[in-house]
């Protein structure tokens, strides 16, 4: 049964493997710097905007008719970039069918780099089984039949990749069929004295996933640690530091409870809904603590020489004028301030 079962599931995931990544890189000397401006204190100041974004890029039969939403996205992006009104970075998740690498293909964006295929293996993880038993009918197989869905896009050069599949004991349900993981894209930006390390992720789902809440619970856990564990090991703390995704952390305090037991990264939801921040908040929230009201959200931490702060943030393809819902998420969008001495050193690697 369980060789029926995977046969059955890599010919409905043909399409989706058939389709090449969209691997993009682009030299050093072709990128246009961003515009730098002094400040009355002595320091230089420039902005970065980091789109994460969720494209629902399930293939047959998990969805169907996907292939006009995900073509309008990678259009409009496209659109965007040639207007100069494009997020100088994106993280995508869900980029599993043809459709979804084709859209971020068709961005346009010069330096365009992928997270964990199919194959990549899971190292330094736990054997520990979760609570529960595994079940065929959720997809928990000991198969992967896509990779992790994980793409960064950048206007900027990427000078270092390195990614993390998370175990096959740290996912739960259907989740296990895709090659999750955490990937990191060190960004060279001209003039900025260093580089920046950006991360993207897709964590396990809750009830999608269905698995039991403890079971999917303890994989979304597992998870975090793997997650910390990979950016304590990856990060430079020369460099400033930008990690987002999809974490499927939305309503569930055990679930945050779990993952900043593991990450204190600083949250940008939660220094924009002060405020006394000065970040400029062009979206809806509700409620105190309005990271619990979403899947998708962006942390950060400063480097040695350069500062990062959030500055404005703001939804896109949320049916406003950004652009129609072509998507079951919508983007967010942050746009951080970097900042830093004139006499910091040269960037390494650009």
């Amino acid at each position: 049964m369980r060789a029926r079962f995977a046969a059955l599931a890599l010919a409905l995931t043909a399409s989706g493997c058939a389709t090449p990544l969209p691997l993009r890189s682009m030299a050093c000397e072709t990128a246009m710097p961003p515009v730098v401006a002094p400040t009355p204190d002595g320091r230089n100041v420039t902005t970065l905007s980091v789109l994460t974004y969720n494209i629902e890029g399930l293939g047959w039969p998990a969805r169907s008719g996907r292939a006009p939403s995900l073509r309008a996205i990678g259009e409009r992006l496209a659109t965007l970039r040639a207007a100069g009104k494009a997020p100088d970075i994106i993280l995508f998740q869900e980029m599993f069918s043809g459709p979804a690498k084709q859209a971020v293909a068709a961005t346009g964006y010069p330096a365009i780099v992928t997270g964990p295929r199919r194959t990549t293996r899971a190292r330094g993880v736990t054997k520990e089984s979760l609570p529960g038993r595994s079940h065929i009918k959720r997809g928990e197989v000991g198969l992967h039949l896509t990779g992790s869905g994980l793409a960064i896009a950048s206007r900027y050069p990427v000078v270092h990749v390195a990614m993390h599949a998370y175990g096959r004991r740290s996912c739960a349900g259907i989740d296990c069929l895709a090659n999750k993981g955490i990937m990191l894209a060190r960004i060279a930006i001209p003039g900025v004295p260093t580089p920046i390390d950006i991360y993207d992720t897709h964590m396990n789902s809750r009830g999608a996933s269905r698995a039991p809440g403890l079971r999917n619970l303890a994989a979304h856990e597992r998870q975090s640690l793997e997650a910390s564990a990979f950016i304590d090991r990856s990060h430079d703390d020369a460099y400033p530091l930008i990690f987002g995704g999809d974490f499927n952390m939305r309503h569930s305090d055990l679930r945050w409870e779990n993952f900043s037991r593991y990450q204190s990264l600083n949250l940008v939801h939660r220094v924009c809904a002060d405020p006394l921040s000065g970040c400029d908040v062009r979206m809806s929230w509700d409620g105190d603590e309005p990271w619990m009201d979403t899947q998708d959200l962006q942390f950060f931490w400063p480097g040695d020489h350069v500062s990062v702060r959030p500055i404005r943030v703001e939804a896109m393809f949320d049916g406003g004028p950004t652009g129609p819902e072509l998507s079951d998420h919508d983007g967010f969008l942050v746009t951080y301030q970097l900042s830093w001495r004139p006499t910091a050193t040269a960037p390494d690697g650009c």
